[in-house]
């Protein structure tokens, strides 16, 4: 990314703008994102009343980052993988008993 041309780009998020750097075909992507995250902020800020905004940003980064987990172990070929090595690990356990 270092040699792509980087432009800058302001997005808004919890009610504060933040100036970005970004490769120009990524634009479309950060822009939905930011768009998902504020909105997961309006929700928090709904269900959780009285917090401040950098409770509600850290939050939704949280949210992100469990999702992203979770969705990583379950993910098709992970689990193949997982399987096809739990196979192998009780083959090899298996025949020494």
């Amino acid at each position: 990314m270092a040699d792509e041309e980087m432009i800058p780009i302001n997005v808004w998020l919890a009610g504060r703008s933040y100036r970005i750097r970004i490769a120009p075909h990524e634009e479309e992507a950060v822009r939905k994102s930011i768009k998902q995250a504020d909105a997961k902020i309006t929700e928090l800020r709904t269900a959780y009343a009285g917090k401040d905004d950098q409770d509600f940003i850290a939050m939704c980064l949280l949210s992100y980052a469990a999702d992203g987990a979770v969705s990583t172990f379950n993910h098709p070929l992970l689990q193949q993988e997982v399987t096809d090595m739990v196979s192998k690990i009780d083959e090899v356990l298996g025949s020494d008993t």
